[in-house]
């Protein structure tokens, strides 16, 4: 469908003799922020990284902007992994540089505003800064690509509370809303829930929930782990 970003078709995933991810199909239309939650080890990074074309899928088809996802997918997608892979020996201003040679549709300017706002010194090397600042870059690189689709995993995990609300905070100002669709995973759905538009939870490897965040609210009185707690029980 032409609204949709993104199509999951049958898609399953193994590693050996072990799978990730079982005959997933679902769809996420353009636009808006969509939760993807799910216990550890339940297939969430396994999904989004079939879906920015970083792992191959052992069945199935998986479409993104319309085309069927191979590693060229790269050009329209931004992911943002759980691992830090910051250079140490660049400052902060010398990363968004380099972000920009590495990315075409990377807005530095974007970034340095985002970075200041945080309060994150632009001259500081990155291997000096906190694991809350070195967070608050890496936020600020995935949300100064310019591209259609940004993918979010665990941004979260591991961050005391301040960095937290200023990485939630920057989700809301930052994702354009009319051009981007923001896939993000996390445990901390409490917090990301006033963003949401939309809801995954995955059980291993399978969407065992599919569901507006605005219908569970209004047709069914429920937040988002009411309806998780509902379909856990």
């Amino acid at each position: 469908m032409d609204n949709m970003m993104i199509n999951f078709y049958s898609v399953s995933k193994k590693y050996g003799l072990t799978t990730a991810v079982k005959d997933v199909s679902f769809q996420i239309p353009s636009g808006g922020i969509i939760g993807l939650v799910g216990s550890n080890g339940s297939g969430k990074s396994t999904l989004l990284k079939l879906t920015a074309g970083l792992l191959t899928k052992s069945a199935g088809e998986i479409v993104v902007c319309g085309e069927t996802v191979t590693r060229l997918i790269a050009k329209k997608v931004a992911f943002l992994a759980e691992v830090d892979s910051l250079y140490d020996f660049y400052t902060v201003r010398e990363t968004l540089s380099f972000s920009k040679r590495v990315f075409p549709d990377f807005d530095e300017q974007k970034a340095v505003e985002i970075v200041e706002v945080l309060e994150v010194d632009l001259h500081k090397k990155i291997g000096a800064l906190s694991k809350g600042n070195r967070a608050r870059v890496k936020i600020a690189i995935a949300l100064s690509r310019k591209v259609p689709l940004l993918i979010m995993d665990e941004p979260l995990s591991g961050l005391d509370p301040l960095v937290r609300e200023d990485i939630i905070k920057m989700i809301a100002k930052y994702v354009e809303m009319e051009n981007q669709t923001l896939i993000i995973s996390t445990h901390e759905v409490s917090e990301v829930e006033p963003l949401l538009d939309h809801v995954l939870l995955v059980q291993n490897g399978e969407i065992i929930l599919s569901e507006k965040v605005e219908d569970l609210r209004e047709k069914k009185g429920q937040s988002v782990l009411d309806a998780m707690k509902e379909v856990l029980r």
